[in-house]
């Protein structure tokens, strides 16, 4: 055999031996075929917003009613973080149920004042601002809107 020869045949050899491994692995514990599909080009500019049918903006979902808020007091709404006050009648505030000393959750709104539990601070129902300490720091304002009944964050 002339050395071009021995090599094709090794070269061959050894080919087809590295097939037959990657085929063997390439088809244990899956299929040995998979389909290939490209992804569908997208519209550029103006045919992506003629093309994609458009759907309403749905409002967030309510995180009460009006009527859960008592006038004069609030709701604390604790997987929000959030406390909801009604100070005067048909106003609607909402705050941050974490306190500004420490970071406790707010517990309780009575008597016009949002309360901390850890060390007794207490917040004002109308504007989140501090009543009493240790807090020194207001309650942040959240938004919300209030329609049909129903109070949302913004």
């Amino acid at each position: 055999m002339t050395e071009s020869t021995r090599r094709a045949v090794v070269f061959g050899a050894g080919g087809a031996g590295l097939a037959a491994v990657l085929t063997a692995c390439a088809s244990y514990g899956s299929p040995t075929t998979e389909a290939v599909v490209d992804p569908a080009e997208e519209p550029a500019g103006d045919e992506a917003s003629s093309a994609a049918p458009k759907k309403k903006a749905k409002a967030p979902k309510a995180l009460a009613d009006i009527s859960d808020i008592p006038s004069g007091g609030g709701k604390i709404f604790e997987s929000q973080k959030l406390v909801i006050t009604q100070p005067t009648e048909g106003e609607f505030k909402a705050f941050s149920a974490t306190c500004t000393h420490q970071g406790c959750t707010v517990a309780s709104v009575s008597n016009g004042v949002i309360n901390c539990p850890c060390h007794g601070s207490q917040f004002k129902i109308e504007d989140g601002s501090v009543a009493q300490g240790p807090a020194g720091e207001p309650l942040a304002e959240k938004k919300i809107n209030v329609s049909g009944g129903k109070i949302r964050l913004a």
